[in-house]
């Protein structure tokens, strides 16, 4: 029922760029009320938490995507963004979008970058 669809991970070149989406349904709370989160994982490891955005559009992001990273969340189409600049090879990951508090999860959309 609740569902999150992430969309923009492709291949990329390092010190490029990407925008990834993640479209939210069915949820059980409002999507404008939801708090919502990007993490990453790389494999054989857990998930790391990269930004997050609340209802208030307050941000935050962890110290290795400061000034390259920027959330945003448009309310009309219950999207969340992450834009992605500047991407290095450490960024590659699988890129995660959860609701807080909810416990839900994408199925995440792979980000490679290659030097």
């Amino acid at each position: 029922q609740e569902k999150l669809v992430e969309s923009g991970g492709a291949l990329v070149q390092a010190g490029g760029s990407l925008r990834l989406g993640c479209t939210a349904s069915g949820l059980r709370i409002r999507f404008v009320g939801a708090p919502m989160a990007w993490y990453r994982q790389y494999p054989g490891r857990q998930r790391d938490l990269v930004a997050s955005i609340s209802p208030s559009n307050a941000t935050y992001y962890v110290d290795p995507v400061k000034g390259r990273f920027t959330i945003s969340r448009d309310n009309s189409k219950a999207t969340v963004y992450l834009q992605m600049n500047d991407l290095q090879p450490a960024d590659t990951a699988l890129y995660i979008c959860s609701v807080l508090t909810l416990d839900v999860w994408g199925q995440g959309t792979q980000v490679t970058v290659v030097s």
